[in-house]
């Protein structure tokens, strides 16, 4: 059946509709899909679409399925597609906001009681840095905290809300006091990356090499796993049970995330990712983890039954952490972003 046209000739489109956008929040240049109707392609090219108000890049146009490229500019808003015709309905879209740049995390972020965010500025393998690590309030102002620390990697804070990092290049722990002074509190831990605190005061630390090493509170180094090495670095993270959770990304796509109980019987707790790295727990016992799902990039979301689902879009993501603020903290390779998912956070002390 021809398509109705007006009385000048030009064909009348139907208004295009958006039933779903996946995933429903993304960092700026995150890459998120559309699922409706009418979506295009157009004869002329593809719908116009619009987030908080801004052209996005079409990157896919189908009558029923596009996919956009998030506009740097954008924040937290409305996404809407428009042709000729007429607007779709609109659909909200949660943009991350970015907190502090000129950055050098290589794993997740670490948020004090208080909601003060720590990113390190970690520099190339065995050069440092005039500042190890930055302390950033939830306004977004960041400040040097530590210096003379070489290549700060792993940060963790204790149940006594001391903060702690690791250097990759000196296989060192540093303690560090709340005037951001240090005092090496392990030695040895080779190439020290994550860390992590268990609800005892247990710290565990990841050696990229292949060995986790716990720590307890009398300073007691022991040999707690052994797994693959990584190409980059381990990032560790606890659950209410005890159980520590580590990716490694290796060379392979079908990487692990990997479980270890209190006894250290390790086993592939998830497997699927792509370079899989920071991960953090929420109240539920979900895992999420930065790490490429089916080839999308961005944060995911494990469930205890083994369910992966993206959760925001986006690139060069690090870390996670989730705030006692209530939103998601985010770590890229060079800056920090806050977003509220409506995730609270798993709180061990």
């Amino acid at each position: 059946m021809p398509r109705p046209r007006t009385q000048s000739g030009t064909e009348v489109l139907p208004d295009p509709r958006i039933d779903d956008i996946l995933p429903a929040a993304a960092l700026p240049f995150g890459e998120v899909e559309l699922i409706g109707a009418h979506l295009g392609p157009l004869a002329f090219g593809p719908p116009v679409v619009l987030v908080d108000g801004h052209p996005a890049q079409v990157l896919m146009s189908r009558p029923t399925r596009m996919a956009l490229r998030v506009p740097e500019q954008a924040a937290t808003g409305l996404v809407e597609v428009r042709n000729p015709s007429g607007a779709s309905n609109a659909v909200p879209l949660r943009v991350a906001r970015q907190l502090s740049d000129n950055l050098h995390p290589v794993t997740s972020p670490a948020v004090s009681r208080s909601g003060m965010i720590y990113a390190t500025i970690s520099g190339p393998r065995g050069k440092q840095t005039p500042v190890s690590i930055v302390r950033i309030n939830p306004d977004g102002l960041g400040t040097p905290f530590v210096t003379g620390i070489l290549n700060a990697t792993g940060l963790a804070f204790n149940p006594e809300g001391d903060l702690f990092v690791t250097s990759r290049a000196e296989g060192n722990v540093y303690r560090i006091d709340s005037a951001g002074e240090s005092t090496i509190y392990a030695e040895g831990m080779g190439v020290a990356t994550g860390a992590a605190f268990d609800a005892q005061g247990n710290l565990f630390v990841g050696d990229r090499s292949g060995t986790i090493f716990k720590i307890d509170q009398q300073r007691r180094i022991f040999v707690y796993a052994t797994l693959e090495a990584s190409v980059s670095a381990y990032h560790l993270a606890v659950n209410a049970e005890g159980s520590l959770f580590v990716t490694g990304p290796t060379l392979s796509s079908n990487d692990a995330i990997w479980a270890i109980d209190s006894h250290g019987a390790t086993r592939a707790w998830y497997r699927g990712l792509g370079r899989p790295q920071g991960l953090a727990l929420d109240k539920d016992s979900n895992v999420y983890v930065t790490a490429c799902l089916h080839g999308r990039r961005g944060l995911v979301r494990v469930t205890p039954d083994g369910d992966a689902s993206l959760v925001l879009a986006g690139t060069n993501l690090v870390g996670v952490a989730f705030s006692p603020l209530g939103t998601t903290v985010l770590a890229t390779h060079d800056a920090i972003y806050d977003v509220d998912l409506d995730v609270e956070g798993l709180s061990l002390f």
